[in-house]
């Protein structure tokens, strides 16, 4: 029972970092402003990692690789932990565990990406009801953009009704039921 709620736990902090990590790389890549409260609230929480990390690790065509690179290690922190406390470690020998760390994390940095695509779907729908001049709703349709806008070619509006999103998400899960 310790351990559930060690691992639990772990899962949940673990998670939530990596998702600010991989928010921070997509603003990057995506030219998202940080000057709004979101750019500001994601800076803010991931400085502890990504500032060290910029020093060993540089960007590459405008991509924010520390930044990765920390998601990359928070998940196999939580890969190793799960290995830990499964007892894994005591019945594989050191190169197959560090080779199913490396895949454990980059298989969670994937579907964390993933949740976090149907996230910023979702808030992007509602806020497009609810209140389209959020400070959110910015941030939202330019990280969604490069997503939607192929869908958008394919499939017109219907009586004004934007369905891309909604075919968006289902692509998403798709692709995380093949992960």
């Amino acid at each position: 029972m310790f351990s559930q709620v060690v691992v639990f736990l772990a899962d949940a902090m673990i998670s939530f970092f990596s998702a600010l990590f991989l928010l921070r790389f997509y603003m990057q890549a995506f030219r998202v402003s940080f000057a709004g409260p979101v750019g500001h609230f994601v800076v803010t929480l991931t400085n502890w990692g990504a500032k060290p990390l910029r020093r060993a690790i540089p960007g590459l065509f405008g991509l924010d690789f520390a930044s990765l690179v920390a998601a990359l290690a928070l998940q196999a922190l939580f890969v190793g932990i799960l290995y830990g406390f499964g007892g894994y470690l005591f019945l594989a020998d050191g190169p197959g565990i560090a080779f199913g760390i490396v895949v454990g994390a980059l298989r969670g940095v994937a579907r964390l990406s993933i949740y976090l695509l149907i996230g910023v779907l979702i808030l992007q729908a509602v806020l497009s009801w609810v209140n389209p001049y959020s400070p959110v709703a910015a941030p939202a349709y330019q990280l969604t953009r490069p997503f939607l806008d192929p869908i958008r070619r394919i499939l017109p509006t219907f009586s004004g009704i934007d369905l891309s999103p909604l075919v968006a998400i289902l692509l998403a899960q798709v692709v995380l039921m093949l992960l």
